[in-house]
């Protein structure tokens, strides 16, 4: 009985460090050039971190689970854009985020969209959207499945 104790609690340990091991990125500038160099979209995750509730929501039961921190790792450059009320944030992240919410018409939170950059002739970079979702009922699969389909798109 130990063992099987022991085994449960060493499973559950090391697939919680492996979703905590994603690094979400909140610069879009590194985001994209991150992007272009390892050739895979990115997610942009519009959130309000400290007070949406289903937010909060799709963290727990999608983008905190070892299914998506696999997924993700193979799949796509992650980038928080956090529109918190009561945590500071830095003024030049809060205008970004601003900026990028607006570009892509965000009305309601969460919204993820899955873009790949494309950097001009000039060196601009450009957002080509592929697809977006939020919060989908049905764990880390069905939220999944939608996402692998949207990523195909690229």
């Amino acid at each position: 009985m130990k063992k099987i104790t022991l085994f449960i609690i060493v499973t559950s340990f090391s697939l919680t460090t492996y979703a905590q091991e994603l690094t979400w990125h909140t610069d879009m500038a590194k985001a994209s050039e991150l992007s272009l160099k390892k050739k895979k979209p990115m997610l942009l995750f519009f959130t309000g971190s400290d007070w949406c509730g289903w937010c909060i929501r799709l963290q727990k039961e999608v983008l905190q689970t070892p299914e998506f921190a696999k997924w993700a790792k193979k799949n796509v450059i992650l980038v928080e854009l956090d529109f918190p009320k009561r945590t500071p944030q830095d003024e030049n992240l809060r205008a970004q985020n601003q900026n990028l919410q607006q570009m892509f018409g965000i009305r309601g939170y969460p919204t993820i969209w899955f873009v790949s950059p494309e950097k001009t002739k000039e060196g601009k970079m450009n957002l080509k959207g592929l697809g977006s979702t939020g919060y989908v009922a049905g764990g880390p699969t069905k939220w999944l499945d939608g996402a692998s389909k949207i990523v195909a798109n690229k």
